[in-house]
Order: C-alpha cells, then sequence, then structure tokens
C-alpha cells in the first residue's frame, strides 16, 4: 500500500491506500479506534488486498498522525477523512470503523448523507442521544486521572488484556500502546471520550442511509457495548453478528471470522472467489 500524508493547520494525517485501483472492485475504508492505529486492521487489508481497493488511516493524534494538536472533535475527522477520500477520487466507500472508528463513521454519515454505500460496525455502538444515560456521559468526560494513577505498565497489560481475548489481538494492541508515553497516551484516551460524549451530547439523527452490518465480540467488556449493540439491534433490525471467543478488538482475535462475514455481506456481489 502507498503511504500518503494529508496535511492540515494542526497537523498532517498520515494514512495508507491501495498502489493500483481497480474500478470494478469496491473502496474498503479502515477506521481504527481510539488509540489504535492502522495495524490493528493488518489482518484485514492483507485479506483483502486484490478483492478491493483499501484504505486505512492512523487518526489525527494516532500513530504516525504525530505530532497533531489535540483540539478535534468527531466531525473535524469526519470532515478530514472527507477531504482525504476527495484527494484521492474515492466514491462512495465502505466505512468500516471499529469502537471508535465506528463512531466516526456515523458522524460521516450524519454530514455526507447519501456518499456511502456500506457500513460496517466491529465493536462499536450508536451514537444517538436516546441509548446513552446521563451518568454513562458524565463518566466518558473524567478519565483522565484515572488513567493518569494507573502505573504504566499496569496500565498497557489492562489495555491489551482488556480489549482482546488472543495472544495475537493483545500483542499488536500492547504494541501499539508502547508507541506512546504514558501522559500522551492518557490524555490521548481522555480526550477520545470527551468526544465521544460531546458528539452524543449533540442529540443528532445520526441516520444510516446504507447497509449495516454489525459485529461484536461475546467477550467485548468494554464499557456497555454488549448491552447498546442488543439495543441497536431491536431499533434498526440489522442482527448483531456476535464473534465467538473474540473480546473488543474482535477483528484481531477472530480475523477469519470476521473477514468472512464483510465478504459475505458487503463483498459477495464483487468477489469472484
Amino acid at each position: 500500500m502507498r503511504r500518503q500524508r494529508y496535511s492540515t493547520s494542526m497537523g498532517d494525517i498520515v494514512y495508507w491506500v491501495s498502489r493500483s485501483e481497480e474500478s470494478e472492485r469496491p473502496w474498503l475504508v479502515f477506521l481504527p479506534g481510539l488509540t489504535a492505529d492502522h495495524r490493528l486492521f493488518e489482518k484485514q487489508t492483507d485479506y483483502f488486498a486484490g478483492k478491493a481497493n483499501l484504505l486505512v488511516w492512523d487518526a489525527p493524534s494516532h500513530g504516525e498522525s504525530r505530532p497533531f494538536a489535540l483540539d478535534w472533535s468527531l466531525d473535524d475527522l469526519a470532515r478530514w477523512l472527507h477531504d482525504i477520500l476527495e484527494q484521492e477520487g474515492i466514491v462512495r466507500p465502505i466505512l468500516i470503523g471499529q469502537s471508535m472508528g465506528g463512531y466516526l463513521a456515523q458522524a460521516y454519515l450524519d454530514l455526507f448523507p447519501g456518499e456511502v454505500a456500506g457500513f460496517v460496525s466491529i465493536d462499536s455502538c450508536p451514537l444517538q442521544r436516546s441509548y446513552y444515560s446521563g451518568w454513562e456521559l458524565a463518566a466518558l468526560r473524567h478519565t483522565k486521572l484515572m488513567y493518569l494513577s494507573i502505573p504504566w505498565k499496569a496500565l498497557v497489560a489492562l489495555g491489551s488484556s482488556g480489549t482482546a481475548a488472543s495472544e495475537y489481538g493483545r500483542a499488536v494492541m500492547r504494541e501499539m500502546m508502547l508507541d506512546y508515553e504514558k501522559r500522551e497516551y492518557c490524555e490521548l484516551a481522555a480526550h477520545g471520550y470527551r468526544v465521544l460524549a460531546d458528539a452524543v451530547d449533540a442529540n443528532r439523527p445520526y441516520r444510516i442511509d446504507c447497509p449495516l452490518l454489525i459485529l461484536c465480540g461475546e467477550k467485548d467488556g468494554a464499557g456497555s457495548a454488549k448491552r447498546y449493540n442488543r439495543a441497536w439491534e431491536k431499533r434498526v433490525g440489522s442482527p448483531v453478528h456476535w464473534i465467538e471467543g473474540a473480546g473488543h478488538n474482535s477483528n484481531c482475535d477472530k480475523p477469519d471470522a470476521v473477514n468472512a462475514l464483510i465478504k459475505h455481506y458487503v463483498l459477495a456481489r464483487y468477489d469472484g472467489d
């Protein structure tokens, strides 16, 4: 994949895109979760290479998209992503977002209706205000001191074991976490949670106007993800596909199962395999 750069007044955004684009193939745009980077999706980009056109980014303030001012909103991320897709000539993408990446995808859908061909939510949740209680949103705004109070070695262990059930998934998360200094990691995580609370509190429709595929690890212990996904399924009628034996990073824990579901639901009409 080609490593590309998009410049903003707050810093540069680094992303990777297919070296050669095939017009008959769909565009899959992979959006990693909070504090994660493009490495989160390596099992997906390896599998779908040659089956689809691909783009994956390090979100602002993440991975190689640093230094980057920690002063962005979810809408800012969506607008920068839109600019990048325009820069690459990408139309009708399929957005595949894990955790925070799924929230970003919903903000994108809200800001740019009719432009997305599909949305795959991996261990993410709905963004509408009606799903959340006031205390849950308040808790999201007050995480920084809690993170800072935990010794870095213990925080890395908790962050990797708490998000992944497989040794591979834990190793990838540990590797990504160790690219940060402790304070940088804590400030990024706290900012991301505040940004999420602000987006929910905006109380916008966040209507999903494209086919929706919901995936969630059976062992996902991140917040109330499983409860939110059950409520999401009931309200919108899109079934949750529970990934057996997977945690919050189910695409790392069970890549074969996740890849098969994405291929079946999103790529079947393009892929002749």
